[in-house]
């Protein structure tokens, strides 16, 4: 199953300095395969990959989860140690459901509470002041972890380091009842913990005052804070929804809601998977907490964040694919009937109408502007993916960036990737070829490249240049072959697309699509609300 099954893989750069503050040294073992960095945990040992120039380090503990009652608590400070920590890949991972169709990707893992753990990839070299990138894996906020994807040939190519971690997932680490057992957010707190000890996710980082000057720089790729699955509207509603799976009655007791998750096991809690669910939400994500609450980091919607521009401004490199809703592509048989039936169940929880008739209408109206009078089947395939591609991900990246630079953000890139080769499957019962949710980062991580085209290799290459000088500079690759990437105007303009050919384009992407969801967004947005 490929990468592309998890949603919203986003990344964090920022100086070395910050995340290697506490080292002590950095040693060669008489071992060339091997060598030993102090940290202020402890000494660890990592081991050079097989296949690169690039010294890895697994599952170094940088938090520690609590437990018991206290689970959905922030991180407490990780354990020490005297002896050398062996730093290899035990395939620990935190709690969530594991799909019966996905064997081979949990294959091998470990699932445990306790399950905090950084990996750090570095390069062989001498040279000092390196950049870094911290990746946040995807996952939707429910699955995944740190080890999904290797970032060893960025790493060799460009001259950084790169950090992968784990973080708390599902109800895990989302749950949010605005209570000082389960405040909310703990995911969020664990990726804090990991940038002080060394895109949704992303642009929720920054909007959070708490870990201003931690990064200098986001890439946030295929994903977006607006995004309705980003931020819970409801998250009383979301944890009594769930909760009466569980025979729970008297959900409308706070106490007794309480009681039940901090009582009840994450083995027996975390089985269910919210993928399939028509408002493309995936109920346990993070939310805004209540204000009454010490330690929180999302005390307003990112809506409201972003109007204020009372944000760190760093440089972003937003991408986006052509075609995202390909993600949704598995379920066009089985979803078709119910989305000719009532349209209305296919809207994000994030629109909010005075009653049933008005939902009714404006689902008409949207559906009639991606479908006009055809019936959605397997004859509307592109429209079908078209829909999904706006509404879950291009649509709030670009309304982010727009209200970014309205503010006065001037450091903004963007990018739209197409790219396809003969390798790429057509959009089912099509001729058509595009780029899924999720390609213009698994072309940036490692995969096995023994079969790909040359085309592809080049396009990969073009892409680790392109991440590897804004890591390092801020300011994406200028390849003097290619149009010069400026940065994005107050009138969506200029952005870069990648497909066949790299081309400057200077109208706005998508321009109907999205100011058709701008007409929409603009009446009807509900932004989201703290646990009351």
């Amino acid at each position: 199953m490929s990468r592309a099954t998890f949603n919203m893989n986003l990344s964090i750069v920022f100086c070395i300095v910050i995340l290697l503050l506490s080292c002590k040294a950095l040693a060669q073992n008489d071992d060339q395969d091997s060598r030993d960095v102090y940290i202020e945990q402890g000494p660890i040992r990592g081991y050079k990959d097989p296949n690169t120039n690039v010294f890895t380090f697994y599952g170094i503990p940088y938090a520690s989860v609590p437990t018991g009652k206290h689970k959905y608590k922030a991180p407490l400070p990780p354990q020490s140690w005297i002896t050398t920590f062996d730093a290899k890949d035990r395939g620990i991972i935190c709690p969530q459901a594991q799909a019966e169709e996905l064997p081979l990707f949990y294959a091998g893992k470990i699932i445990q509470e306790d399950c905090l753990i950084a990996n750090i990839y570095t390069p062989d070299t001498t040279d000092t002041n390196l950049p870094v990138v911290v990746y946040i894996h995807g996952g939707a906020y429910q699955g995944g972890y740190g080890t999904m994807s290797g970032p060893t040939k960025l790493v060799e190519l460009e001259n950084i380091i790169a950090v992968t971690f784990n973080y708390r997932l599902g109800i895990h680490g989302f749950l949010c009842l605005g209570t000082e057992k389960v405040p909310g957010n703990a995911g969020l707190k664990d990726m804090i913990a990991l940038l002080n000890s060394g895109s949704s996710s992303i642009e929720l980082l920054l909007l959070t005052p708490a870990v201003r000057g931690l990064f200098s720089k986001i890439i946030p790729e295929s994903g977006s804070s607006l995004a309705a699955f980003a931020v819970q509207n409801d998250p009383i509603a979301v944890a009594q929804e769930f909760a009466q799976r569980y025979n729970v009655t008297d959900v409308d007791d706070i106490d007794a809601l309480e009681d039940f998750y901090t009582t009840t096991s994450l083995t027996t809690i975390t089985s269910d998977l919210f993928r399939k669910r028509t408002d493309q939400t995936y109920l346990f994500a993070p939310c805004v907490e209540s204000s009454n609450l010490p330690g929180g980091v999302l005390h307003d919607s990112p809506y409201n964040i972003l109007i204020s521009g009372n944000y760190k401004k760093v440089p972003i490199m937003y991408g986006f694919n052509n075609m995202e809703g390909l993600l949704r592509i598995g379920y066009l048989e089985e979803w078709s009937e119910a989305m000719n039936e009532n349209f209305a169940d296919f809207l994000p929880p994030d629109l909010q109408f005075h009653s049933d008739e008005e939902k009714a209408d404006v689902a008409d109206t949207i559906k009639q502007f991606y479908f006009g009078n055809s019936k959605i089947d397997n004859t509307t395939s592109l429209e079908y993916v078209a829909f999904f591609s706006d509404i879950m991900f291009i649509y709030p990246m670009v309304r982010a960036s727009k209200l970014m630079v309205s503010t006065g953000h001037q450091k903004i890139f963007l990018y739209e990737y197409s790219f396809y080769d003969n390798n790429t499957t057509p959009v089912p019962f099509t001729d058509v070829r595009g780029s899924t949710h999720l390609s213009q980062t698994n072309a940036v991580l490692d995969e096995d490249e023994s079969n790909l085209t040359d085309m592809y290799k080049a396009m990969k290459l073009f892409l680790r240049n392109t991440w590897g000088r804004f890591i390092a500079t801020g300011i994406p690759s200028k390849d003097p072959s290619l149009p010069t990437w400026p940065r994005l105007k107050a009138d969506e303009t200029p952005y870069l697309s990648v497909g066949q050919k790299i081309m400057l384009k200077d109208t706005p992407p998508l321009a109907d699509r999205m100011a058709f969801w701008d007409s929409i967004y603009d009446i009807y947005y509900k932004p989201p609300m703290p646990p009351n």
